[in-house]
Parts: C-alpha cells; sequence; structure tokens
C-alpha cells in the first residue's frame, strides 16, 4: 500500500456521484491496492445531505478509503489534488436559455480553475462532466494558466459506450467485442458518433462495422441520432438525467487516464485541439480519438476522413467556436 491518492468529485450530494464514489472508493478506478482520500465538495444548502453520503460510504467499511473530507470551501477542496472530477455545475431549468446556462456556469468554472491554480499539485488531472461540459472545460483550463492545458478533459465516454453499446446490440455481441468507435466533437446533440473506424469481433475474426452491419441507412441515421439524442430519451423515461452510465462512463475515462488505453484500442475524450491533424481549429475543447500512456494522450493520427464524417465534425466544431465565443465575453465579466 503506497501513498493514498487525494480524488476531489464536486457536486458530491448529488445523482451522479451518489453512483460514482462507491465505485471510486472500493477500487474499480485506482485499482485494489490504492488507497484514497475522497474530497467532497458541493454547495452549502446540501451539506446535510453531504453529510449523509458520507455516512454512507463510512457503512460501505471500505479498506482503501483512507479519509473522507466533505466541504464546501474551495481552499479545502483543491488542495493538493492528484486528481479532480467535476461533476457539479448549473443544470438547465425549464425556459433557460442556453446563453443563461453558459453565463452561470463560467462563473463556477473560472472560479474553480482559479482555485486548481492556486492549491492543487501542477500534475493535477481534471476532468470536467458538468455540462456544458467542453466549454467548462476551457474555462476552467484558461481560468488556470499553471497547469498544462493538456492535463484538462471532459467526458465523452459516456457517448463513446452508447455507440459502443447500441452496435453491440444491433449485432447480438456483447460491448467488449466492439473496439475504436469515435466521439468527435462537443457533448451535445451535434456530437458526432463515427463507426468507419470500428471494429467488431465476431465468432473470433476481426471486422469493420460497415461491413459486419451491411445497414448504411441505419449507421448513417438512426445510429448516429440514438446516440446523440440517448441523453434526452433517459430523461423522458426517468424523469432523471443519466446516473448509473455517467458513473460508468467516468470510471472508464479516469482509469483509462491512469493506467493507459490496452494495445490497438483507442478511447474518446474531449481535450484541447492544439496540434490535431483532422482540421479542427486551434483551442477549443473537442472530442478526439485518443491513445493513453504513462499518464498522456495522444490524438490517434492518419484515420481518413471521408465528405459524410468532415461535414459532421465541421458543424460540431462550428459549435464549440460559438459557445467558447459566448463564454470568452462572459469570463472577462465573471
Amino acid at each position: 500500500m503506497g501513498e493514498p491518492v487525494r480524488v476531489l468529485v464536486t457536486g458530491a450530494a448529488g445523482q451522479i456521484a451518489y453512483s460514482l464514489l462507491y465505485s471510486i472508493a472500493k477500487g474499480d478506478v485506482f485499482g485494489k491496492d490504492q488507497p484514497l482520500i475522497l474530497v467532497l465538495l458541493d454547495i452549502t444548502p446540501m451539506m446535510t445531505v453531504l453529510e449523509g453520503v458520507v455516512m454512507e460510504l463510512q457503512d460501505c467499511a471500505l479498506p482503501l478509503l483512507r479519509e473522507v473530507i466533505p466541504t464546501d470551501k474551495e481552499e479545502v477542496a483543491f488542495k493538493d489534488l492528484d486528481i479532480a472530477i467535476l461533476v457539479g455545475s448549473m443544470p438547465r431549468r425549464e425556459g433557460m436559455e442556453r446563453k443563461d446556462l453558459l453565463k452561470a456556469n463560467v462563473k463556477i468554472f473560472k472560479s474553480q480553475g482559479a482555485a486548481l491554480d492556486k492549491y492543487a499539485k501542477k500534475t493535477v488531472k481534471v476532468v470536467v462532466v458538468g455540462n456544458p461540459a467542453n466549454t467548462n472545460c476551457l474555462i476552467a483550463s484558461k481560468s488556470a494558466p499553471s497547469i498544462p492545458k493538456e492535463n484538462f478533459s471532459c467526458l465523452t465516454r459516456l457517448d463513446h459506450n452508447r455507440a459502443k453499446s447500441q452496435i453491440a446490440l444491433k449485432l447480438g455481441v456483447t460491448a467488449n467485442d466492439v473496439k475504436n468507435v469515435i466521439i468527435w466533437g462537443n457533448h451535445s446533440s451535434t456530437q458526432y458518433p463515427d463507426v468507419n473506424h470500428a471494429k467488431v469481433n465476431l465468432k473470433g475474426k476481426e471486422v469493420g462495422v460497415y461491413e459486419a452491419i451491411k445497414d448504411d441507412s441505419w449507421l448513417k441515421g438512426d445510429f448516429i441520432l440514438t446516440v446523440q439524442q440517448r441523453g434526452a430519451a433517459v430523461i423522458k423515461a426517468r424523469k432523471l438525467s443519466s446516473a448509473m452510465s455517467a458513473a460508468k462512463a467516468i470510471c472508464d475515462h479516469v482509469r483509462d487516464i491512469w493506467f493507459g488505453t490496452p494495445a490497438g484500442e483507442f478511447v474518446s475524450m474531449g481535450v484541447i485541439s492544439d496540434g490535431n491533424s483532422y482540421g479542427v481549429p486551434e483551442d477549443l475543447l473537442y472530442s478526439f480519438p485518443v491513445v493513453i500512456k504513462d499518464k498522456t494522450w495522444k490524438f490517434v493520427e492518419g484515420l481518413p476522413i471521408n465528405d459524410f464524417s468532415r461535414e459532421k465534425m465541421d458543424l460540431t466544431a462550428k459549435e464549440l467556436a460559438e459557445e467558447k465565443e459566448t463564454a470568452v465575453e462572459f469570463l472577462s465579466s465573471a
């Protein structure tokens, strides 16, 4: 047993965190022999609820959990962090314009970025989950100039897992038999789930997804729409947003940062676009296919992009550029 890893989860009294904290604390993310200190941040009105979460974590009697620190203070929450998982954000209320949502979140993520800059380790890995995740992540990074941009990523692994699972369901295989799907762009309904480079294991043989499914109109139509709109479909059915699946995706994302991606496989995550070879403008937080080794991600290079993909990749980049422009305006006044 080495030194404990210090992990912050924000929005810690919320739905996603309720599924996430148990998985982290029992060793699903950092390994079965890695001790942990969990720091739980939420807003002051949620402190009583958070106390209940702390009680439950204690009652799980987990061997890896060295300490649990509930707080509503940024200077406590962000101190000496190894990993920050920023789940908390201002949710969209009925009748709220996207612009209002952006404004409220710019304030939150500017403040948290500044706290990371001031209190966290410079090697901290920051994962943004709270929506609009890509732009929130960019704002946090811009507010933490002393932490490398590459240390910031946002969650598109849920979309990635959704795409993987839709293909698996269609072919009657397990999700593990499908690899190298890609989510390009924004974690919004403009995201582009791309299976042109994906492979599926059919009876021990690796086959391209287009070849395996033999239904191009489904792959270019309903498949894409299903993945793009899955979040809304879950809300419609459950009257609550995805929590179990979001927590699982966060675990996958962080575990891959920590331990690296398996040989021959790549994953999707929102990262800074600087230096990409896919014609995505610089200084956007955009979801790309990446491989990870030694806690460092690299773009997957050299994938051929057809016209259908190009159009969809540009569309989601345009949305991100517009979001960024609005957010940066608010940033100067926040």
